[in-house]
């Protein structure tokens, strides 16, 4: 039965992509009957003010602000007596970390999902929270967001989008709808607040006061970490001590998606060419982005490529690593406060700057050089150290626009604040 109704899923996502008209009649069918369903959920169960509810990328994750912010929960003595609860696509996945045993681990989209969504004063997310569940007057939500924009979001889209499962108007309604039901949202800098409240419409919905621009929770940790941290991810990774680490970091692609699967990446590297001239110093950790599905396979690339998609919080990746390599992703504003080298490999920058995303900053603000070829990257590693000295000072102003306000404890200002 499960397999039969995979399939009809499949094929109703692949007539959606198909027919806007039809898309639209499911999804707007589909949302009600759910919302009629949560509100047996919403009715009949009592909000406890002591209780917060978690989640992070959607269930995918134990990463983040999300986390940043439950880690200082749970050793101040300040929050005594309060419920946690982590939403996890695959609760049993956390069952062995340590410090969750403090919070009450449930399956997203579950019965309990919906049973402490309607019961926690204070939800607190970094992605979109399902629209199905309706908000309670006297409940907070607290979005965290999950990263500086670099790429264009939600109601500031200019082209047409051609992500396979949405056009600009799916984009802006689905952002439009959380944002109605925040009661804040933070910001790690002046030049996000900007984009956050136009990208989330929050001027149109009179909520542009609900930003609280105190730095990113998640980057707590990149001012705290030791020399042991370090040694003791890379033993977990099982990498080479006598060799340097490039954290490849991709994003996903809009228009790259499978029916049944979810968002998938195309990698269109030459790794081939990268380990011929560059296997002697360097192995590379490849990251992909949370929203793609699809698996990778570089058994050829032993003890070269190592594929760390599944290491939930990047944090960890980031202490460990010498360079950055992504594209468009806005993992180079956490990164760049560790003030490594970055290099942008934007092999298909026309693409997405002109008919996917298009972007928020001028690309020469960057603190780092675009590349687009893998014999680019090649002669930029093999003068990492010139290559870094020629981008400092612009790497200080860097920080100075953007990263300003991370610091050790933005978690601790945060829950001063909602709590």
């Amino acid at each position: 039965m499960n397999k039969f109704l995979k399939q009809i899923k499949i094929r109703l996502t692949d007539i959606s992509k198909e027919n806007l008209f039809i898309r639209k009649i499911l999804r707007t069918t589909m949302l009600l009957l759910r919302k009629i369903i949560y509100l047996k959920y919403y009715l009949f169960n009592k909000i406890n003010d002591k209780t917060i509810i978690f989640e992070a990328y959607m269930g995918r994750s134990y990463a983040c602000s999300p986390k940043a912010l439950y880690q200082e929960l749970i050793i101040n003595p300040n929050y005594q007596g309060y419920k946690f609860v982590w939403a996890f696509k695959n609760p049993t996945d956390y069952l062995d970390k340590e410090e969750l045993k403090f919070a009450k681990l449930i399956a997203y989209n579950s019965k309990e999902y919906k049973t402490y969504y309607s019961k926690a004063k204070y939800w607190i997310s970094n992605s979109r929270v399902p629209e199905y569940i309706i908000k309670k007057p006297s409940q907070i939500y607290l979005q965290c967001w999950h990263g500086t924009p670099l790429k264009r979001l939600g109601h500031d889209i200019i082209s047409e989008s051609q992500n396979a499962l949405n056009t600009k108007q799916d984009m802006i309604n689905k952002y439009t709808r959380d944002a109605k039901r925040y009661n804040y949202f933070l910001s790690p800098s002046r030049y996000a607040t900007e984009k956050f409240i136009s990208a989330f419409g929050l001027n149109r919905l009179k909520k542009k006061d609900i930003i609280l621009e105190l730095g990113y929770p998640r980057n707590d940790f990149l001012f705290k970490y030791t020399k042991q941290d370090q040694e003791s991810i890379k033993q977990s990774l099982n990498l080479p001590k006598n060799k340097k680490i490039i954290l490849y970091a991709p994003t996903w692609r809009d228009n790259q998606h499978e029916s049944g699967l979810g968002y998938t990446y195309n990698v269109e590297t030459d790794f081939n060419l990268l380990q011929k001239f560059l296997s002697k110093n360097y192995i590379i950790l490849f990251r992909a982005h949370y929203f793609i599905s699809n698996s990778f396979d570089f058994a050829k690339y032993n003890n070269f490529i190592f594929d760390v998609s599944k290491v939930d919080d990047i944090n960890k990746l980031y202490i460990i690593s010498d360079v950055l390599i992504t594209d468009y992703s806005s993992v180079f504003f956490d990164f760049a406060n560790l003030k490594r080298p970055i290099i942008f490999f934007m092999y298909d920058l026309d693409l997405y700057e002109n008919f996917l995303r298009g972007f928020y900053i001028d690309l020469a603000e960057l603190p780092g050089c675009i590349v687009k070829s893998e014999q680019e990257i090649i002669d930029t590693l093999e003068n990492i150290n010139e290559y870094q000295k020629e981008y400092e000072n612009k790497y200080i102003e860097f920080n100075k626009t953007f990263n300003y306000l991370d610091s050790s404890n933005a978690s601790l200002k945060v829950l001063n604040k909602i709590l």
